[in-house]
C-alpha cells in the first residue's frame, strides 16, 4: 500500500511501547511534512542520546557519562551522603524521577525495568530479578556499601504491580534486609 521506505519505517516505530501502527504511520506522516533540517536534528539527537548516555551499572537509571565522575555508576549512585542502608525497588526510569522530585528518600534505587502480570516464566524472566537479587547480595561489588538495611519495594499498586510485588517478596524473602511496601491509603 505505502511505498517500502514508509512500511520500514511505520514497522520500526511499532516497536515502541504502546505504539500500534495507526499512531507509527503518524509519527511517519508527520517526519514526511518536515524540513530536512528538522529531521537532522531528530538524527542528531538520536545519535547523541546513544553517544552520551549511559546505563548506570547498579540501578540501571540512564545518565550523561560526561558528567558523572564514574563511567559506570549515576550522580545518584556515586553520592556518599546518601542513606546507602535504604534501596528502594521502582518499576521504571519515570518512577525514580517521582520520587526524586519529592526530595523525601536520600536511599539507592534499583530500577526494574517492568512488572509480570502472570507468574508466567517468561514473564518473570523480563523484569531484572537476578541482577537485585546481586546487588542486594553483593552491593560492594559496586563499590557501595557492605550491606542493605532496608528494600523498599516502590511499585504502583496495579494489578501488575501487586503480582510483581508479592513475586519480589518470596524472592527476597532470604536477605538479611528488611522488606517494606510503600504505604496506601483510601484512593486505593
Amino acid at each position: 500500500m505505502y511505498p517500502e521506505p514508509i512500511q520500514r519505517l511505520i514497522a520500526l516505530f511499532s516497536k515502541f511501547p504502546t505504539i500500534g501502527s495507526r499512531t507509527a504511520s503518524r509519527f511517519v506522516f508527520y517526519l514526511l511534512s518536515k524540513s530536512k533540517e528538522d529531521i537532522q536534528k531528530l538524527l542528531e539527537g538520536i545519535t547523541e542520546l546513544k553517544e552520551k548516555i549511559r546505563t548506570c551499572a547498579f540501578c540501571f537509571n540512564p545518565f550523561d557519562f560526561a558528567q558523572g565522575k564514574s563511567l559506570e555508576l549515576c550522580a545518584i549512585c556515586q553520592n556518599q551522603g546518601r542513606a546507602n542502608g535504604l534501596l528502594c525497588v521502582v518499576e521504571k526510569e519515570s518512577d525514580l524521577e517521582a520520587l526524586e522530585k519529592t526530595q523525601q528518600y536520600d536511599g539507592l534505587y534499583f530500577i526494574l525495568g517492568g512488572t509480570i502480570g502472570t507468574l508466567k516464566k517468561e514473564d518473570r524472566e523480563s523484569i531484572r530479578l537476578k541482577e537485585l537479587k546481586e546487588r542486594v547480595s553483593n552491593p560492594k561489588n559496586f563499590g557501595l556499601l557492605s550491606s542493605f538495611k532496608e528494600i523498599i519495594i516502590a511499585l504502583n499498586p496495579t494489578t501488575e504491580g501487586e503480582v510483581t510485588a508479592l513475586y519480589l517478596e518470596r524472592e527476597l524473602k532470604d536477605s538479611k534486609a528488611k522488606l517494606t511496601r510503600l504505604g496506601r491509603g483510601l484512593p486505593i
